[in-house]
């Protein structure tokens, strides 16, 4: 079955968790390859099998070699420990969004746990490649800001470190669903950020203020911290480094540096944090 194919029938079995992106209206029909609302508004599957929802073009600073580089270093299993954590969260055969999917991998090492798996991202290069994935999930270019999903349909919310827009998760939350948030701690990557800044502040991060946002957020949290040594593929150095924005602040002098001198180790310092009835304020 092609790609368009198969997103044509995901959203014939599907359709009741889309609205319109322009009147905010649900979904109703599927012709073809196209979504089309009561207010006919038209949607057209790419032919990856596709949505993009954006109403404006939208530039992401998440070019294609980074997102490949990330691809890469992610199924060599550098998050392979706390997703295991995050396993574990999900209940059996749920409705799941992964909110800033990027290029796929974390939803597709979770998906068989789901009965429905939806990621969107607003870098349309990493919808892209997550769609070149032997996967059962849909993918959409979607902005954080307007979720395209009607009220009231997703049993989990998948939060992997990305931005977080608590207003519409609770907005498209079904009764006693839970949001499923990973966030760093400071020994995250700290192997890094000391070769990269050491001495500097940039070398040391603090999740203090995203703690306080989430826990605020919801009436019942619970968290559990994921500590643990990740084994570095030498092949996989130069994607370790160029995966994350912390090469962003660095000046070519040091990333060559860093590149011509690999460490064998990387920590990865998450914590888990579940967030049950939302707080509206």
């Amino acid at each position: 079955m092609k790609k368009i194919e198969r997103g044509q029938q995901f959203l014939r079995q599907n359709l009741a968790l889309f609205q319109c992106p322009v009147c905010h209206v649900g979904y109703q029909t599927v012709s073809e390859n196209s979504l089309i609302c009561p207010n006919g508004h038209q949607l057209d599957l790419s032919k990856k099998g596709t949505l993009y929802f954006l109403q404006r073009q939208v530039q992401s600073e998440y070019d294609q070699a980074m997102l490949a580089s990330r691809r890469r270093i992610l199924q060599a299993g550098l998050f392979d420990g706390f997703l295991d954590v995050v396993r574990e969260k999900l209940p059996q055969q749920a409705i799941g969004l992964d909110v800033g999917c990027g290029e796929g991998t974390p939803l597709h090492k979770l998906e068989d746990k789901l009965q429905t798996a939806i990621g969107f991202d607003i870098s349309k290069a990493g919808v892209n490649l997550a769609t070149q994935q032997e996967t059962k999930a849909f993918f959409c270019v979607a902005d954080l800001a307007h979720l395209p999903f009607n009220a009231a349909t997703f049993d989990t919310i998948l939060n992997i470190f990305s931005p977080s827009n608590y207003r519409e998760f609770a907005r498209i939350m079904r009764p006693g669903a839970q949001v499923i948030k990973v966030i760093p701690n400071t020994d995250y990557l700290a192997e890094l950020r000391q070769a990269l800044f050491a001495g500097d502040r940039r070398a040391v991060y603090s999740n203090e203020k995203v703690l306080a946002h989430f826990n605020e957020s919801y009436q019942q949290v619970s968290s559990q911290r994921v500590r643990y040594q990740f084994n570095i593929p030498r092949e996989n150095f130069a994607d370790l480094v160029l995966m994350t924005p912390l090469h962003w602040q660095a000046t070519p002098e040091q990333l060559q540096q860093l590149l011509a001198q690999p460490f064998p180790q990387i920590t990865v310092d998450v914590t888990v944090l579940i967030g049950g009835q939302p707080v509206i304020n």
